[in-house]
This record gives C-alpha cells, structure tokens and sequence, in this order.
C-alpha cells in the first residue's frame, strides 16, 4: 500500500484490497470525480492512484466515467474517510458518497490486469455524428454531481476543507457569488475582504449563521445554483470540419439546419427560439469590416447593444423587446472564423453562461467553409444575408439634400414617431425641423456629409401640362438608386385653390412622399406630399400634390437655412435628369 493510503487505514477507515472486478462489489464509494470521456478518466484515475490504493474507475451509463475510492465497510466508514481525503486535499470539494448502483463496467484498472497500465495510448474519442454534416459532438460539458447527504461542519471544519480547494474552484465559488449578485470584485481566487463579506452575504440571504466561511455543503448549494441555469441545455462540445470550427453549443435547443456561407446554421429544435451560427470564410481585413456592418444589417441583431471593432476582430451585442444576441468573429492567417448566439430577450441567465462557455470553449481547427457547399434555392430573397433576415425599417418616405452639409427634406409624417432615422441606410440623422402644417422636417446627419448635388428650388411659375418627374424610393431599399415616375402639370393650385399646393397628374406611390418634383431643366417645382383624402374623398391613383417649392424656401429661411433658388426655365434630356436625381435623392428610413 503506498504511504497515504496506510495511513488513512491506520485511522480505522477499512480499506479493502485491490481487486480488478468487472463490476463493483455492494457497499459505500467515493465517487471523486467523473469526466465526459474515457481519455480524460484514464488520466484522472492515474492522478489518484499514484497518491493512495483503492482506486476505480467504473463506467456512469452510456457516456461518463467515475472516478471512486471503495468500497467502504458501510456509510458512516466512508464518511469519516471523505472527511480525512477533503483534509489533506486529496477529495475535491464536491466528492460524495454512493451506493455503486450506477455503475456500470470497470474501466480501470483492466479486469485481468492486476495493476494500471502505464503509458497506454489514449483511445480515440467516440464521436457522435450530428445530422450529415461536418459538425461532431466531441464530448459534453461536465455535469454536477448527483445530490448527496454532505456532513454538517464546523467552522473550522469548513475553513479545513476550504483550505484543500483548488485554484479553479475557488475561482469558481467568486464567480458563482458574483452570479448570485453578492461579489463584484477580480475573480482570482483570493479570499480576502470582498470575498469575505460576500460570502456572509450570501449566508445571510439563503438563512445560514453568517460567518464568511462556506462550508462543504455550503459551496455545493451555491456552484449548484449557478450551474442550474444550464440544466436542460445539454451543451456538447461540437467540432465541424466544414467550417474548421470547435466551440460548445446548447444541442438540448438548437440542431443542426443548413450550410448558408459564411454560417454554419444552428436552428431551434424545441420551443425555446435560439439560433447558433458558425461563422467561416477566407479573407483579409476588408472583409471582416464588411461582415462586421452585414451583420448589423440582419433582424437577429438589434441595434441596441456594445459594438466593438480592432484591427483583426470584432464584437457586437443586442438587446430588443423580442430578442438578444451576441456575435464574435476574428481574421488569423487569412481566415475569418467566430460565433453568433441569438436567444430570446428576457431569459439573460441562461443567455449570458452559454455565450460565456461559448466564448471559453471557442477554437479555429484546420478547415474553412466552402463558398459553394450549398447551392441556390427556391428560398433566396433579396431581403434575406445568407438566409437571414434584414433588419427592416418601420417606415421608409424619400428627401432630398438641401444644402452642402447634408441637411436633407422630408415628409414630416414619416419621421414624427421614429426612434431612429438614418439618411440612405448608413446615415444617422436627427430631426431638427417639422413643420406639422406644412407637412415638411429636416433632418440633419449625425455626422456632417458632402452631397454631389442639392435642389436648386424653381421661383418661376411653371407652365401647366409641362411634363415633370418625381424622384423617390416607391420600393423602400430594394433598389439602390431612385425611381423617376414621369407626368404633367395638371394645376398651379390645390383643387380648392390653395396656393401653397400643386396638382400633377401623376401615380406616386407612398414610399415616393417626401422626394423632389423636378421641371424639364432639373429646377425642383417642389415636394411630394404622401396620398391621403381630399375632403373625405378618396382621390383616383393618378392625382398627386406638392408643397410649393416657394413655401419650402420661405419655411427654410424662417429656420435659418439658405436654400439654393433658380429662375431658369430649361430643358434637361431624361438621362441627365436620372443623373442629377440620383445624386440628390435618398432613402429615409424610420426605424
């Protein structure tokens, strides 16, 4: 027997002899530790047993092995020899006692070998396949301990067993009192102060005798707790060689759905709406930026949230009524790998640990997404980045720049109940006139811009049935450019003579309000008003109104800006005038 191990016999523990069972014999054990694969067991079981006799490793069902001391002469035996193995350090914190009943085959050391083997190879790991793709489930993360009696202690007893726990472990006890909300200092496994009072905190709280020691009991309730968010989740450590990705993923709510590149595509199984997408593609720096503001663009990640981009990796968080998420990519030797987490907003426990293990767990293995592993479908749109969907505008109306800074008019009813506003997708704006009356706001870039062209208001009364044209956004951002919708001049005035109005025949549509009405040289005659009823009548699909463009000037000029005015009636070919509307004109998004 080695030196630990008589001792721990001469304190009256009964250790019985090493016997190479296939199965294990009735009685009380130790279970010290189990681990998801029989390469690491084989590891663990070598540990111990070069400290003390009496070591196994048994089978725990289909996937687990056990590490256990026994069997013991009955409970109370095993009890006392748990309590002397926590006080030298040799049990960890959350070994516990059991009856064997789980056990299955011994694993080591090897039924007919009297002794370990010393130096055998590692097992290749048994991987199971996740649907037909590249991905493998690699091993599973380590689960809690099932429930056991834990022996009341006193507080030297607790500072005892305390004493024997590892760097990890203590770790871990201040990250579970920070979870719990009653530490908010360094994670780096010195019990000082900070860590004190919480833990006395934390006593008080769950109605224990405060006194800034746990005891064994104690820390098993509290890392308990903390690893309950994650029950049910099943998070398996996956490696998909398509993408060249290994990283741990929640496969108890997400599986497997479909290769889109640059994603590997994780979709929900159950009724818990979570995504995980894998993220795989080659490129330089340019790319990562472009897929850094993509992403931005997609439904799944809400522009509320932390942003952050470095030279070779980005973050982005987001957090709405309906969802949160949380992407992370990095560029290394030329390609871009990473991982985005979309969970539903609300449930931020269990968000936040999975993300987290994610994060810990994440490696780029040898491999990248081919661009061509998936062939085009019945289901692409133009709404949709590799399946996924745009984020959408609650609204979207036309303007136009007015001046050299980028100020832009619109419609004013398109941007009265915005949280945001953004001038052709990319632009932050804010609004810094509405006039309700006249139907008219101006925004203004968050960040100064330099437009090739602004309207040039026309002061000259133009002649009726003179053709003119409309220049907006009748498709909100499915095209990228300006429609042109060509017609006439039908009226000087409103049909109930108003002055400030204009009348053209002309079949706008909504997404076309707010955009400029130019004259045959390019001049602007005036703003289009969205379609509405005239006098409870609803009017037929060709009639539309303007705002005067000399009551827009007047207004403009009231509000300190100079507009930019001509009284040259001319003539500008169709094609120029699709060239200077296009220049002048742009989407306003409300979102």
């Amino acid at each position: 027997m080695k030196p630990l191990a008589i001792w721990i016999a001469a304190a009256g523990f009964g250790l019985t002899s090493q016997i190479a069972l296939a199965q294990a014999p009735a009685g009380t054990y130790i279970q010290l530790e189990a681990q998801p694969t029989q390469t690491a067991a084989d590891t663990r079981v070598r540990v111990y047993a070069s400290q003390t006799d009496n070591v196994y490793g048994y089978r725990l069902g289909r996937s687990w092995f056990a590490v256990v001391m026994g069997p013991y002469a009955d409970r109370e035996a095993a009890n006392d020899a748990l309590r002397v193995l926590r006080q030298i350090g040799l049990a960890p914190s959350d070994a516990f006692l059991t009856n064997g009943e789980r056990f299955g085959d011994q694993y080591w050391p090897a039924p007919d070998e009297a002794r370990p083997v010393v130096a055998a190879p590692a097992p290749e790991v048994e991987a199971e396949a996740i649907e037909d793709t590249g991905s493998q489930i690699i091993e599973a993360a380590p689960a809690a301990p099932e429930p056991a009696a834990l022996p009341d202690e006193t507080v030297q007893e607790a500072r005892v067993s305390e004493q024997s726990l590892s760097q990890t472990e203590k770790e871990l006890l201040q990250t579970a009192l920070g979870w719990a909300g009653f530490y908010d200092a360094a994670v780096d496994g010195a019990f000082g102060r900070g860590t004190r009072g919480a833990m006395e905190a934390w006593q008080l709280a769950q109605g224990f005798t405060p006194t800034g020691v746990l005891t064994t009991a104690q820390r098993a309730q509290l890392v308990g707790a903390y690893n309950s968010v994650l029950d049910g989740m099943n998070l398996q450590l996956v490696r998909d060689t398509a993408a060249g990705v290994q990283v741990m993923i929640p496969t108890g709510v997400v599986s497997f759905t479909k290769y889109e590149p640059p994603f590997a595509r994780f979709g929900a199984k159950g009724d818990i709406p979570a995504q995980v997408l894998l993220i795989s593609q080659s490129g330089d720096q340019n790319r990562l930026f472009g897929l850094y503001e993509i992403l931005q663009t997609l439904a799944i990640f809400p522009p509320e949230g932390e942003r952050s981009r470095k030279d070779d990796s980005f973050e982005i968080a987001g957090t709405s009524a309906e969802v949160q998420s949380y992407v992370s990519a990095r560029l290394q030797d030329g390609q871009i790998k990473g991982f985005a987490l979309v969970w539903p907003a609300g449930d931020t426990a269990r968000f936040d640990r999975i993300r987290d293990e994610m994060k810990a767990s994440f490696t780029a293995i040898d491999g990248v997404l081919d661009p061509a592993i998936a062939s085009p479908d019945e289901d692409q749109a133009i709404d949709l980045v590799a399946g996924l969907q745009i984020r959408k505008p609650k609204l979207s109306r036309t303007g136009f720049y007015i001046d050299g800074q980028g100020r832009v008019l619109t419609d004013a009813a398109a941007v009265e109940s915005c949280t945001d506003i953004s001038i052709d997708g990319s632009h932050p704006a804010t609004v810094t006139l509405a006039d309700a009356d006249l139907g008219i706001a101006v925004l203004t870039p968050d960040e100064a811009l330099s437009p090739q062209s602004i309207a040039a208001f026309q002061t000259q009364v133009p002649r009726l049935q003179t053709e003119v044209a409309v220049a907006g956004f009748p498709y909100g951002g499915v095209l990228v450019t300006p429609t042109l919708t060509f017609g006439r001049l039908a009226d000087i005035r409103g049909l109930n003579g108003e002055e400030d109005l204009k009348r053209l025949a002309l079949p706008a549509r909504d997404g076309d309000a707010g955009g400029p009405v130019f004259d045959n040289g390019g001049a602007v005659l005036g703003m289009l008003l969205p379609k509405g009823t005239q006098d409870g009548q609803v009017l037929p699909p060709d009639v539309s109104f303007i705002l005067d463009a000399g009551r827009i000037v007047t207004a403009l000029a009231d509000a300190g800006i100079a507009a930019e005015t001509t009284d040259t009636l001319a003539f500008m070919p169709p094609e120029t005038l699709t060239l200077r509307a296009a220049e002048s004109t742009v989407l306003v998004s409300c979102w």
